[in-house]
């Protein structure tokens, strides 16, 4: 299956869309990207990018579970342990799939519960976590600029079941790129 061609965008609004692929699961295609170069990332500009979320809500379309952006998010999400093992290319995913939130959240699935087993996390995640599952899509660009393909990426949402009652995005973890299912321009 085609992916769509990378759009301008006249709102100023990151270009982004959600398609199916080949097997009909959901894929978020994120044109912008924010966080280029061969070098590492600055994670302190990811994390400054984030608090555009905080205090927000996007809702899961499978489950019907509201997800809320805290003021925790952006400093877990840019420096977790797990943010800070990824190297190459799924460390820039990490990055740029930051454009993509509302969307990576609203297209997620399979949720799972796991109790809160860490003494860190008591005052935070007393009602445990959920793990949802969600792909995107970033483009990868030949030597002229062009779209050549797009790789596709499987990612784990981790949300902390709050004492509020509220459940909130904590980080995307297990980021990897899926080698059998890349998307063509």
């Amino acid at each position: 299956m085609s992916a769509p061609q990378k759009t301008s965008d006249d709102n100023g609004k990151p270009d982004i869309v959600i398609i199916k692929d080949t097997v009909a699961n959901d894929v978020v295609v994120i044109n912008d990207i924010r966080f280029k170069g061969k070098r590492s990332l600055d994670w302190k500009e990811v994390r400054e990018y984030l608090k555009e979320y905080i205090g927000k809500m996007y809702t899961i379309v499978s489950t019907g579970d509201d997800i809320y952006i805290g003021s925790d998010f952006p400093k877990e999400y840019s420096g977790s342990k797990y943010t800070n093992s990824l190297k190459g290319s799924n460390a820039k995913a990490k990055a740029n799939a930051t454009s993509g939130i509302p969307e990576i959240i609203k297209i997620a699935n399979g949720k799972y519960y796991r109790e809160n087993n860490e003494e860190k996390h008591a005052w935070n995640a007393r009602n445990g976590w959920y793990r949802y599952n969600s792909k995107f899509a970033l483009p990868v660009y030949d030597e002229n600029g062009n779209i050549e393909r797009y790789n596709v990426f499987h990612a784990s949402i981790l949300v902390r079941y709050s004492n509020d009652g509220k459940i909130y995005l904590y980080d995307i973890i297990d980021i990897k790129k899926e080698t059998s299912n890349p998307l063509e321009s």
